[in-house]
């Protein structure tokens, strides 16, 4: 018989499969980007139903299979519904998993990029946090995670913005929204951070272009 695993993760992709299931990506903490099916999850009634949509974050219990996993079970965490009922929030969401897809590898410890998400997710639906702000920060974290970040940031910097990215560089993913910064500090803050991308990263992200059209424009 098969032994049953429990990895703590976040979906970061459901799709549809035949008529019935679901082919789930979860970022987990053990071992990384993993594909996983639910069976049946889209047939009225399934216990899968629930947990298998993207920002569902808890522990998921699978066997595991050659190519992918299959999801039989899941204690939820959080199912973070209410990005759904703020559209703004639901894009930077969007984009923030798609970020996180980007970078996630299979068979790699992900922990500390799990925090980054699951923190960032709750960010978003705290009010006194604005979402311009967390946008550079998350971004700028998980380059960081990733190994792709420069001590300095690229251009000059006002000391106040420069003590901002020195700030995230340096904390830990559960206490990196505990800050502002005045609208000048992050514009500048902002214009660091997506040079930086542009440098790192050559793909466009569809969910960001939602975002700018959405948001920025």
């Amino acid at each position: 018989m098969r032994e049953q695993l429990v990895l703590t993760g976040m979906v970061l992709k459901a799709a549809p499969v035949g008529e019935y299931d679901r082919r789930l990506v979860i970022l987990t903490c053990e071992r990384g980007k993993i594909t996983a099916f639910a069976r049946g999850a889209r047939r009225p009634g399934s216990g899968l139903m629930a947990a298998s949509g993207p920002f569902v974050s808890g522990r998921f219990s699978l066997y595991e299979g050659r190519e992918a996993y299959t999801l039989v079970g899941a204690e939820v965490q959080n199912y973070f519904r209410d990005l759904a009922a703020d559209m703004e929030a639901a894009c930077y969401g969007s984009y923030f998993l798609e970020f996180a897809d980007y970078y996630a590898r299979e068979n790699i410890e992900s922990t500390q990029i799990l925090k980054l998400l699951y923190q960032s997710m709750r960010a978003l639906l705290a009010p006194a946090v604005p979402n311009a702000l967390i946008k550079p920060v998350y971004e700028l974290k998980l380059m960081e995670l990733n190994g792709e970040y420069m001590e300095r940031p690229p251009g000059e910097l006002s000391d106040s913005a420069l003590y901002a990215w020195e700030y995230v560089l340096a904390t830990p993913p559960e206490k990196l929204y505990t800050f502002m910064l005045s609208r000048p500090v992050l514009a500048e803050f902002v214009r660091a951070v997506e040079e930086l991308r542009r440098r790192f990263l050559d793909k466009r992200f569809h969910s960001l272009d939602i975002l700018e059209v959405l948001v920025y424009k």
